[in-house]
């Protein structure tokens, strides 16, 4: 799901209460704070949703260029981790039990 369909669907529950362009700007300002709160080492978490932290990855000596076999020295970096929740991995699992 893109963006613009997550302001679709936000809009059709709002029954319309609130301009799409005002539910954008929304959705840009939590998402900036998230980015934000992560790059300042902090860990932001949304009940029931997750909980988003920043990960350091160490530099390897060792790496391999999937391309040419080459033996590459990567340097240190930062990821983004994602934990879900302990009610999102049950509401998860229940759909696919269900599916199958």
């Amino acid at each position: 799901m893109v963006r613009s369909e997550i302001i679709s669907k936000l809009s059709n529950k709002i029954h319309q209460k609130i301009k799409k362009s005002e539910l954008e700007k929304i959705l840009n300002v939590i998402v900036n704070t998230i980015v934000n709160g992560v790059k300042d080492h902090k860990s932001i978490e949304l009940r029931s949703f997750g909980r988003f932290s920043q990960k350091k990855i160490k530099a390897r000596l060792n790496a391999r260029n999937p391309r040419t076999g080459e033996k590459i020295q990567t340097q240190e970096r930062k990821s983004i981790a994602f934990k879900m929740s302990k009610e999102l991995k049950n509401k998860i699992n229940k759909k696919e039990s269900k599916i199958n």
